[in-house]
């Protein structure tokens, strides 16, 4: 293929993606890709896989799952990061002066 061709061809895909960044999901390919994958990537990342033949633009209901599981995962990684950390709390306590000895 030629390079302009394939060039010119990513910046039509590019121009007709709506979204920066979009989720894609990723095709079988016969070097080992595995279909399924989904994946959040740039406008011009998507183009180029799009051209490829590597990956496919998600649905709306894959791009909103593979949402709610990020943000789950943000969730679940922000709690364990905040169990991660020790509280401690300095409570002042009064000084005792020491007694001063009587005098006789």
């Amino acid at each position: 293929m030629d390079l302009r061709v394939f060039f010119q061809k990513v910046k039509e895909v590019e121009s007709a993606i709506p979204e920066d960044p979009t989720v894609v999901v990723s095709e079988e390919t016969p070097d080992g890709g595995r279909a399924g994958a989904r994946t959040e990537v740039s406008r011009a990342l998507a183009a180029r896989l799009l051209v490829e033949g590597r990956a496919r633009l998600a649905t709306a209901e894959e791009t909103a799952g593979y949402k709610a599981a990020q943000d789950a995962f943000r969730q679940k990684a922000a709690e364990q990061a905040l169990a991660g950390k020790v509280m401690i709390s300095v409570v002042p306590q009064p000084v005792k002066e020491p007694k001063k000895p009587a005098k006789d």
